[in-house]
């Protein structure tokens, strides 16, 4: 691993270098996602992070789109959209997604580009709920949103043409973070049975105390700053301290048993980089499974904001392989 060191608030700091092919259009990228995101910003993140309307992804797709409204935390009606394919007939795996977007921006057609290949190539029925953001709503909001959608999905499984033997939980970013957090829970509350747990470059601990975090401060895409930013939105007073549930932080779970088998990939040259490392490690001592992939030179969500390049596209690859695999009769 080539290490480098760049100007910025963390200049003197050495670190894995980004790939030349990437390094190239994080100029452009800073533009709607700057590296420090601070509680003044969360109002222009809202709306640079905002995805194109839906009818404009679903265009020249064969894909069904239907809102359906869910009661999430506190039995409050969220929205919930459910994508199918008209070409894949009968009982189909289902993947119950959860967006990025640091807990604070994003929607339930982040990434929707992306994650369509899973219901037009595999016939996956696609659940994408509209989780309520911090610091509006903080924890248990968010994850208990995810947690109801996935009960929903599961429960209401003949309607939505699902086979409840092959649900996977799925997110990226903030959404893996609470992916893992309903993989916890469903273990814990005797929830819905799980095939997989989709884990992309998650963020997983409040407590931001990883050699990585600190070696991202000003550069890149989503630094430590930006983190802590969205962990006091969601925790509130309660960041960083004892009273923080793992089903918000996974990283803070002590028991790993008896959990899906988990995908998890990031990039070298992020934050998030050490505590997925640490949270694959948690469940092989566990006695769990976990693929792991680490994309050299990989910055934060670089598969969302470098698509074409060859380091992005080799991860798409591997995580819809594995995807297929799990959800596979």
């Amino acid at each position: 691993m080539t290490l480098q060191k760049e100007g910025g608030r963390g200049a003197g700091v050495r670190r894995p270098r980004f790939d030349p092919e990437l390094k190239a259009g994080l100029a452009v990228v800073g533009g709607v996602f700057p590296p420090t995101i601070t509680p003044d910003l969360i109002p222009f993140m809202r709306r640079s992070y905002a995805s194109p309307p839906v009818a404009e992804i679903l265009e020249g797709r064969q894909v069904l789109h239907d809102e359906y409204t869910v009661r999430g935390h506190g039995g409050d009606g969220i929205v919930v959209s459910v994508f199918r394919s008209p070409d894949h007939p009968g009982s189909r795996p289902a993947i119950v997604y959860a967006h990025s977007g640091g807990l604070m921006f994003g929607a339930r057609f982040n990434a929707l580009a992306m994650n369509l290949d899973w219901v037009e190539q595999l016939g996956a029925v696609l659940v994408c709920p509209e989780y309520r953001l911090a610091p509006e709503f903080q924890d248990p909001y968010a994850r208990e949103d995810l947690y109801a959608t996935l009960v929903w999905s599961v429960a209401n499984a003949g309607d939505l043409s699902i086979d409840p033997r092959r649900v996977m939980v799925a997110g990226a970013s903030a959404g893996g973070g609470l992916a893992a957090g309903a993989a916890l829970a469903a273990r814990d509350r005797s929830g819905p049975a799980l095939c997989g747990q989709l884990l992309v470059y998650p963020m997983l601990d409040d407590r931001g105390r990883t050699p990585s975090t600190g070696q991202f401060d000003g550069v890149g895409v989503w630094d430590r700053i930006s983190n802590e930013t969205g962990w006091v939105a969601v925790l509130g007073d309660r960041y960083g301290g004892d009273d923080v549930s793992p089903y918000i932080a996974p990283a803070r779970a002590t028991d790993l048993t008896g959990l899906p088998p988990a995908f998890i990939d990031v990039g070298s040259a992020e934050i998030f980089r050490d505590e997925a490392i640490d949270y694959a490690t948690a469940i092989w001592r566990a006695g769990g499974d976990a693929e792991l992939h680490v994309w050299t030179g990989g910055f934060h969500a670089f598969d969302i904001f470098a698509p074409h390049t060859a380091l992005a596209q080799g991860m798409m690859r591997a995580r819809f392989d594995w995807v297929a695999n799990r959800l596979s009769d």
